[in-house]
């Protein structure tokens, strides 16, 4: 153990702090107004740019500042559109929405309606750039099939609307994140080209406004029970990146197509539905929904923040607030190397964050950090416009790549990072290196937002490659967000690295949790410790469970305890998840040729092999996934286990 002499709590910022309990997304956080405070809408008002003098961006007629995009911007932007010049625009039929209620099958009709609204994207922006007219009929037909839509809302989320998972409804517009997306997307494209299309119809302008006050304005003006807003009393929860992602695109419909007073009621309304989602965030920042999220909780978060500091020319300006810096630096802390990941929960290991917006985050909350972590992410990406996933984001970033090219490239690889009360821990052997062991480790709940059963899951790295793995999920279906989630096996605790004791895996809901988590480290080693005793049920006959790992940065080792008291004596098996090659022999299993795993010759090793089939989860994984299966079959009532991971 440390000497206590040396021992220290710790946060990625280095402030002292003591875990809490991590958030019940099934009951409503405190409410805090931070984002209201004092702006009422008639201060609101009071700050706001009228919309005729607001830019956020320059009109494509502004021939000064598109004519300043850098040369290889152009090029690529140019490019894109010509590829999508002169194609057939995907169709939508019914039968096609009706794929989710008849199979559970989402891709099928995403795929098109992601690709409309992809070359739309495309086209517009060449247009702005080169504003020679070239585009201008393919946007029209775009901008119209996408108006001709009954829906803007996925077969995955018309269950909001009365008549269930159906066909839509049209006279009951249901706001979900894609619906929002395309309405702020349609409105760019009517703000930025307005002369141009008027000249290709004088119905095209109109045609568009009138379609997104009746499917994202009106709606959002009318109702407050659509979950993801978090104001209806009677269906108040902890909110995810719904809240953000939703939140920001309206707040662009909003600050574009309305006047006063409804502009200023409006964004009245958008800041106490974004308080919420602030609401549900701990202090620490940490996402429960992983890096892998990022991109729509945290920088969702940034976009409302931003148009509004925008719009009002600085004048309402959150960037101050330590929570909303926190919420921002949790990106980098989650970094491994390179292009891995923490990804418990849903997200994928290999995740791909916006490197554009994450500098743009860090140059707001002035942390010279996260500049030089967004422009690490986008020195990785052969194609980084692409990783922007709307049309906002993909010209925020041509405005802002010289600055970002300016940003010298670093990844800030945190040494050392607990977040108390997410319950979220990492360390590797030194800062800014990829060399040795990195682990991380989570402790939290089995309700939270993309929750799979894993308390006191951890991941293994060595020289920046994995050695044990947290899966992550495979492609969505209708089964992924149903009651039958955690027949899903990547969603079992069996299949985390996690114990399976007396046969029980850990129980899915809230009150399965890791309990007195703590996390102390020095220059010599790191630790991690908590309780796993509640995350199982009650069949499974644990008095006490702790779980302790502990990265020994001078040996250059990880090792795993686990000590038990149970009712009786009971067969105990410990899971470990590896993408690598294994091979076992008494008391070592040996994980790719460059780890071995050490452990009590005693424990009877099986190793369980799963062909990697998904399309979400073989370009990261591979083939296949490896499962070691360490296990007692009667271990003493009173008991403890002890591994140890080293090079081979």
């Amino acid at each position: 153990m440390l000497k206590p002499t040396r021992r220290q709590l710790f946060a990625a910022s280095g402030a002292l702090a003591m875990p809490q309990d991590v958030l019940d997304r099934n009951q409503a956080p405190p409410e805090r107004k931070r984002l209201q405070g004092n702006w009422t809408p008639e201060k609101l008002a009071a700050a706001l740019t009228a919309r005729a003098g607001w830019k956020h961006f320059p009109v494509a007629a502004d021939r000064d500042s598109w004519g300043k995009v850098p040369e290889a911007v152009r090029a690529r932007c140019l490019a894109d559109a010509e590829a999508a010049l002169n194609q057939a625009w995907p169709v939508l039929p019914a039968s096609l929405y009706l794929e989710y209620q008849r199979s559970g099958d989402r891709a099928r009709f995403e795929r098109p309606y992601r690709e409309r609204r992809a070359r739309l994207e495309y086209l517009a922006i060449a247009e702005c750039i080169e504003y020679k007219g070239r585009f201008l009929d393919e946007i029209a037909n775009g901008v119209w099939a996408i108006c001709e839509e009954s829906t803007w809302c996925l077969p995955a989320h018309i269950s909001a609307q009365k008549a269930g998972v159906n066909l839509p409804d049209t006279s009951e517009p249901i706001v979900d994140l894609f619906a929002a997306d395309t309405g702020s997307l349609l409105a760019w494209i009517w703000f930025l080209l307005k002369p141009a299309l008027d000249k290709v119809s004088k119905v095209i302008l109109p045609r568009i406004e009138r379609e997104v006050r009746a499917r994202v304005l009106a709606p959002y003006a009318q109702r407050e029970d659509f979950w993801w807003m978090g104001l209806d009393p009677g269906l108040r929860r902890a909110m995810n990146n719904w809240n953000p992602w939703i939140n920001s695109n309206c707040l662009t419909c909003i600050l574009l197509m309305c006047d006063e007073p409804e502009r200023s009621r409006l964004v009245h309304k958008v800041l106490r539905s974004v308080d919420r989602f602030i609401d549900s965030y701990h202090e620490d920042g940490g996402c429960d929904e992983g890096p892998g999220y990022w991109n729509h909780a945290g920088g969702s978060l940034f976009e409302n923040l931003e148009l509004l500091y925008s719009a009002s020319g600085g004048k309402i300006d959150f960037y101050s607030m330590p929570l909303v810096a926190e919420i921002g630096r949790y990106i980098y802390r989650a970094h491994i190397g390179n292009q891995w990941y923490t990804n418990f929960a849903d997200a994928s290991e290999r995740a791909h964050p916006q490197g554009d917006l994450i500098h743009r985050y860090g140059v707001r909350i002035k942390d010279e950090a996260m500049q030089a972590h967004g422009a690490y992410v986008v020195s990785l990406d052969a194609r980084p416009l692409d990783s922007a996933s709307s049309i906002d984001r993909k010209i925020s970033a041509i405005f802002n790549w010289d600055r970002l090219r300016q940003t010298p490239p670093n990844a800030p690889l945190v040494r050392d990072v607990f977040l108390p009360q997410s319950h979220f821990f990492a360390a590797r052997r030194r800062a800014g290196s990829l060399e040795g062991f990195y682990i991380a480790a989570q402790g939290g709940h089995n309700n939270e937002s993309h929750n799979h059963n894993d308390v006191g899951n951890f991941i293994l790295f060595l020289d920046g490659e994995p050695v044990l793995i947290d899966i992550g999920v495979e492609t969505y279906t209708a089964k992924t967000f149903s009651s039958r989630r955690y027949e899903i096996w990547t969603m079992q605790s069996a299949w985390h690295n996690c114990p399976t004791i007396n046969g029980v895996m850990q129980g899915a809901g809230r009150r399965f949790e890791a309990t007195a988590v703590s996390a102390a480290a020095d220059d010599n080693k790191a630790v991690f410790k908590l309780n796993l005793e509640r995350a199982y049920p009650a069949e499974a006959g644990v008095r006490s469970w702790t779980r302790t790992l502990t990265l020994d940065r001078g040996r250059d080792n990880v090792s795993l305890e686990d000590r038990w008291a149970l009712e009786r004596p009971s067969l105990v098996e410990f899971s470990f998840i590896t993408n690598r090659q294994v091979t076992a022999s008494p008391g070592v299993i040996t994980i790719g040729g460059r780890a071995k795993l050490v452990h009590d010759a005693g424990l009877e090793a099986v190793i369980d092999l799963k062909t990697v089939d998904d399309a979400r989860l073989r370009p990261v994984w591979g083939m296949q996934i490896a499962r070691v299966r360490l296990t007692r079959k009667e271990a003493p009532a009173a008991g403890a286990a002890v591994f140890r991971i080293e090079r081979v």
